[in-house]
């Protein structure tokens, strides 16, 4: 039997980032009755640049998003690992890593939330719309004082999210004593043709570049540290000793996005009627760059478990647990392998050296394997 306007389940999804835009815009494919809510007051159009491994890339095939996506993307084939001078430690093609999964891309951040604006009906999404307080039945309390039920609501608000902090007994995301600037340069001499570049120095110190097309280039820096604020004075001269064209590209990064490096390492992501997505369940290290990817593929798994049960006239709500299973192993295997590579970066310099010139490809291939597998 065909639903009607009236009876449709009522869906919110609080948050209008990657994950969320997602998840709601395949959701509205069916018969459902979607909205967003979003607590900033404009469309967000900041940001530096994303990699997106292939398994990303699938996901926002299976989500309907490919076609949105691909044209403002750039395939990189190549990860290249070196040293602060520039030497290589190791290198490889993306194809020997992912095999037939498929194209690694990289992308701007504007860029790719103007892609998931431009497949979705935006009339849907509610701006300037915070979440004060949320209930694991479904009761949402906006700031404004209004109120409002639904049959289901996803956090996906991010690593601070308002919805696991009301209705789950998650940890606070843990510092995990790294902190990173994130900012996009431009450089003729790297071109569009470039490798996925990291520069590893001692003191936890890499430099990643990303062709993003053109001469754009995004550019992301990182230390270890002890507190999570930024160090004193200009960031860039903890970087002066690395070679070019790494120094020209901070020549560039005055204005470069600061956040420490923060991880969730809970289990625990649906609760009757609640259910969390992408960073708001699992924020992770940045090491395997499958923070965006595992949250395309919870809203792959997510829209799928929901399509089920109303396709069997079943509640929602009883349909969750199917999703805390699938990604519960997935999850677990990526923060898991963030951690061995950080520690793998974290060895003494001739050490690290000497492990990524060995055996450097071999342990990319092992960290991603089982991600070969659908989710």
């Amino acid at each position: 039997m065909r639903r009607t306007a009236q009876d449709r389940p009522r869906i919110l999804v609080v948050g209008a980032g990657i994950a969320g835009l997602a998840l709601a815009h395949t959701l509205r494919e069916q018969p459902l009755d979607v909205s967003v809510v979003e607590r900033d007051t404009a469309v967000r159009t900041t940001g530096a640049g994303l990699y997106l491994p292939a398994n990303a890339v699938r996901a926002l095939h299976r989500l309907g998003l490919g076609a949105a996506v691909a044209p403002r993307a750039h395939t990189v084939s190549r990860q290249r690992l070196l040293d602060r001078r520039g030497r290589v430690l190791s290198q490889f093609a993306l194809r020997d890593i992912w095999g037939e999964v498929g194209d690694c891309l990289s992308i701007g951040r504007r860029e790719l939330h103007e892609a998931l604006w431009s497949a979705f009906d935006t009339s849907a999404v509610r701006l300037g719309a915070a979440v004060a307080q949320a209930d694991a039945d479904g009761g949402v309390t906006f700031a404004d004082g209004s109120t409002e039920r639904y049959d289901l609501v996803v956090g996906a608000d991010g690593v601070n999210s308002a919805v696991r902090r009301s209705v789950f007994d998650q940890p606070e995301p843990r510092f995990l004593r790294q902190v990173c600037w994130r900012f996009i340069a431009r450089s003729p001499q790297i071109g569009p043709t470039a490798d996925w570049t990291v520069r590893l120095a001692d003191s936890g110190r890499a430099f990643l570049t990303v062709p993003l097309g053109g001469e754009r280039v995004y550019c992301y820096a990182e230390i270890s540290s002890s507190t999570p604020e930024p160090p004193s004075g200009d960031w860039r001269a903890l970087f002066a000793d690395f070679t070019a064209p790494g120094t020209e590209l901070l020549d560039q990064g005055a204005d470069a996005h600061f956040a420490p490096l923060t991880e969730i390492d809970g289990a625990d992501w649906t609760r009757a009627r609640t259910v969390l997505v992408g960073d708001a369940a699992h924020a992770c290290s940045p090491s395997m760059a499958q923070g965006g990817a595992m949250a395309l593929e919870d809203a792959v798994v997510l829209a799928e478990v929901v399509r089920e049960a109303v396709a069997e006239g079943a509640e929602i709500a009883g349909a969750l647990a199917g999703y805390q299973a699938r990604r519960a192993g997935r999850i677990r295997w990526v923060l898991d392998q963030n951690h061995r590579r950080d520690r793998t970066r974290g060895l003494p310099t001739p050490l690290r050296n000497f492990t990524l010139r060995v055996g450097g490809e071999r342990l990319f291939r092992a960290n991603h394997a089982p991600l070969h597998a659908e989710p």
